[in-house]
């Protein structure tokens, strides 16, 4: 489509226009609380119930005031941002509103306004393309690779935390996150967070490590932890209070009028005290990303100037309204020792101020960190810095000396060190000079740091004067701390020359770390802070998932508590019926053991014929071992022993068949394996003839004493259908168990094998299931299975 320069000229003032409203539109509507004139915690019911009395108020048709319409409109506005929860909880936590974001600005999108490109693509999607936000090229900018990743990144965490996005090439959930990317290095890199991106597929170990299971992944890095988060990233606010959620418990302590004293005034813990003020209920992200970086050397606290508890704080600081403001205190005077008050206070600010200010004015060395900020190496003689430190037990009086610290040059520091604390440190020194240690109480010695484990001193040859039972003001004391103080001085000044040697030298380890604790302090201290954490959790908007959570536990532990209840209910039943059994049985008979009614001999009649044989599940078979009535007891209890190492097989069902009733259905089995034709079968040849039978694909395997496995199968059937056939010399004396063959059968095919007993049938049973369930039987194939009839 062509456009005229007329058609040119109308859109583009409506486009200006358009921006023009939109930048009207996007002023800050100042505290949404304040204009519907409701609290804090008010809810929704109260805003509405405000918004209702003040809509009516100031709508511009019953309100003549010339400010009727721009207040109507703030009043929507404020009713709008305090009925979306996830608007308002950004402006409670960091002071956002919908049009001023102060962490994360989401510039409004005013293509729809200026479509006049001649794209192709948007001519005929009839779509415009935002390729910004679309555009990857940041992620590839900020790529890491998995060294930088480990020795960067995590070991930097420890003071700085960091947001780590795994992404991949052809992703689209990557592309679709560029937006939201772009937007977290905006807001938050200028805060101190380092941000940066991880090919997953370039890294795959590194993803595999960090528990990476989908792109794109956020991952924060904090004190060498590496949390996951595992939404969306379009939310900014849920984002925001996932990293603040990840720093340490208690990282900034909130001050009221009541333990402000108590805050201010303990420096045992050898940090400088940083006060926060604010106009809202929590810390600013800025802030606690500065309180983290510092916590070593820096103790911060948290005063809310909108609570009536802090109104005496405020005051005592002399803290601006309408501000954020930041007081650093020291030890030896009330007076705060450095300031700053500004509506936002950068984070460069912070640090300088911070920086400036990280030790106290007389810090105690006790860790390895101190030593490095208070005495610095330095190897050069003309540029030397030295460090006066004070050798003394804990509440050792300092003063006096605190006072010459606050007037000390540029290259003097003075400390102080207790010797219980740091054995290996006085030891060091007592050993380099060759005095005793249990001298060098209230002992001054002058370092000088040439290397990091080398140093240099000299000790003051008197000793710093203690208070005695005149006190401080009495003349004794005063004479010597001023000649203690004269000869400290004269001291100072002569190793200051660069000419000048000191008399001793020594090497020295690092300092122990006063503030590490032990393993079970820091268990203790860990089971601490999550009990509060889920206190406070529960008073606030995360108390609907922990009760979700607790009550899905306890109906877990009551369902388990109710079934174990049951089964020892169970148990005592049956238990109950045992000794009921044993009674009636006369006390002395011993009831058939569990393990041995867990195999059960099934009788295979009519009734149960379709259970047994038809209806079986494929792959399951039926072991059937042929009886009458005079074996029954003897090859049944044979049977069960041989049978019993196969009773956990869920694919076998183990059953006898009385011949006297079904021998008929034995008869029609062998002749439909046989083809057809007349067959004579006696009763009692088939004694001790066990059948293994496969109902689902039709076939079966049969084992008799007399006829073992040969070459020819077919031969052996009929043999075998012959002798079954046959009748016993003397039935009553057992010996028809020889299978006898007819007089007129023909003896060349093999000679009659010999007569076995009753109790022997059995006996080559245990290797016929070996071959059975090897595969190595022959099958005798049926079309179907004969009716079992009743008699």
């Amino acid at each position: 489509m062509q456009w005229t320069n007329r058609s040119w000229s109308g859109r583009w003032v409506y486009g200006v226009l358009l921006m023009i409203c939109a930048l009207a539109a996007a002023q800050d509507i100042g505290n949404p609380y304040e204009i519907l004139g409701v609290h804090r915690r008010a809810t929704l019911p109260e805003i509405r119930k405000a918004y209702r009395q003040l809509a009516k108020e100031w709508h511009p048709d019953k309100n003549e005031d010339p400010n009727a319409e721009s207040r109507f409109v703030e009043i929507k506005q404020a009713y709008e941002l305090l009925t979306d929860m996830e608007r308002r909880q950004a402006y409670d936590l960091y002071g956002i509103t919908n049009e001023d974001e102060h962490m994360y600005k989401q510039r409004h999108d005013y293509s729809q306004y200026a479509r006049f490109s001649n794209d192709p693509f948007e001519e005929f999607f009839g779509t415009h393309f935002r390729t910004q936000d679309q555009d990857i090229t940041l992620f590839h900018k900020l790529s890491v690779t998995a060294r930088h990743f480990e020795n960067h990144i995590m070991e930097k965490s420890v003071h700085t935390p960091a947001l780590v996005l795994f992404y991949t090439d052809w992703c689209f959930d990557c592309v679709r996150s560029a937006a939201a990317w772009r937007r977290l290095v905006e807001a938050l890199q200028p805060l101190g967070i380092t941000l940066a991106t991880v090919h997953a597929g370039h890294e795959a170990a590194l993803a595999r490590r960090v528990g990476v299971h989908g792109v794109p992944c956020l991952t924060l890095v904090i004190d060498k932890q590496v949390y996951i988060y595992k939404e969306s990233l379009g939310s900014m606010p849920k984002i925001l209070e996932f990293i603040r959620w990840k720093f340490p418990y208690k990282l900034v302590v909130n001050l009221n009028d009541y333990n402000v004293d108590a805050f201010v005034s303990d420096f045992e813990d050898n940090r400088v005290k940083a006060l926060i003020f604010e106009e809202r209920p929590s810390i600013r992200l800025r802030y606690l990303i500065t309180a983290f970086h510092y916590r070593e050397r820096v103790s911060f606290a948290f005063v809310d100037m909108t609570s009536r508890d802090s109104a005496n704080v405020t005051s005592r600081f002399k803290v601006q309204r309408n501000s954020d403001s930041m007081v650093l205190l020291k030890e030896d005077s009330p007076v705060p020792a450095a300031s700053v008050s500004t509506a936002e206070i950068p984070t460069q600010t912070l640090r300088q101020l911070i920086d400036a200010n990280r030790l106290l004015t007389l810090p105690r060395l006790s860790s390895q960190s101190v030593l490095e900020a208070a005495c610095p190496v330095e190897w050069r003689a003309a540029r030397r810095r030295l460090c006066c430190v004070a050798l003394g037990p804990r509440g050792v009086a300092l003063e006096e000396l605190r006072a010459l610290a606050r007037e000390a040059p540029d290259r003097l520091r003075y400390a102080y060190v207790y010797t219980h604390a740091q054995p290996d440190f006085v030891r060091a020194l007592a050993n380099g000079s060759g005095i005793d240690i249990s001298e060098m109480e209230h002992r001054i010695v002058v370092i000088w740091r040439r290397e990091p484990t080398r140093i240099q001193y000299e000790w003051l040859n008197e000793t710093w004067p203690t208070c005695t039972g005149d006190g401080y003001e009495s003349a004794h004391y005063q004479q010597r701390l001023n000649e203690t103080k004269r000869a400290l001085d004269n001291l100072i000044k002569r190793l200051l020359k660069p000419t000048e040697m000191m008399a001793y030298e020594t090497h020295v380890q690092e300092l122990v770390d006063e503030a590490a604790r032990g393993a079970a302090w820091r268990a203790l201290t860990r089971l601490y802070e999550w009990t509060e954490r889920a206190a406070l959790a529960l008073r606030t908007h995360h108390a609907l998932s922990a009760l979700s959570v607790l009550a899905t536990v306890t109906v877990v532990i009551a369902a388990g508590y109710l079934m174990a209840y049951l089964i020892r209910l169970e148990e005592e039943s049956v238990q109950k019926q045992k000794e009921e059994r044993r009674r009636q049985n006369g006390g002395g008979k011993k009831i058939m053991s569990e393990p041995a009614l867990e195999l059960r001999l099934h009788e295979l009649r009519a009734e149960k014929y379709n259970g047994l044989v038809r209806l079986m599940k494929p792959g399951c078979r039926t072991i059937v071992v042929l009886v009458d009535l005079q074996s029954r007891v003897q090859l049944l209890s044979k049977f069960h022993k041989i049978v019993w190492p196969y009773r956990k097989n869920k694919t076998l069902v183990f059953a006898y068949l009385c011949v006297e009733r079904n021998v008929e259905w034995f008869r029609r089995v062998l002749q439909l394996s046989l083809g057809g034709g007349e067959l004579r079968v006696n009763a009692r040849n088939c004694v001790g003839t066990v059948l293994a039978l496969n109902p689902h694909r039709k076939y079966f395997c049969i084992y008799h004493a007399k006829h073992p496995e040969c070459a020819k199968p077919h031969k052996r059937m009929s043999r075998m259908t012959r002798s079954l056939g046959g009748w016993a010399a003397d039935p009553e004396a057992g010996a028809f168990i020889g299978f006898h063959t007819e007089p007129d059968s023909s003896s060349d095919e093999a000679p009659d094998p010999p007569v076995l007993l009753q109790e022997n049938l059995l006996d080559g049973l245990p290797n016929w299931l070996d071959r059975l369930f090897e595969g190595s039987t022959h099958r005798y194939y049926i079309n179907y299975w004969p009716d079992m009839t009743s008699k």
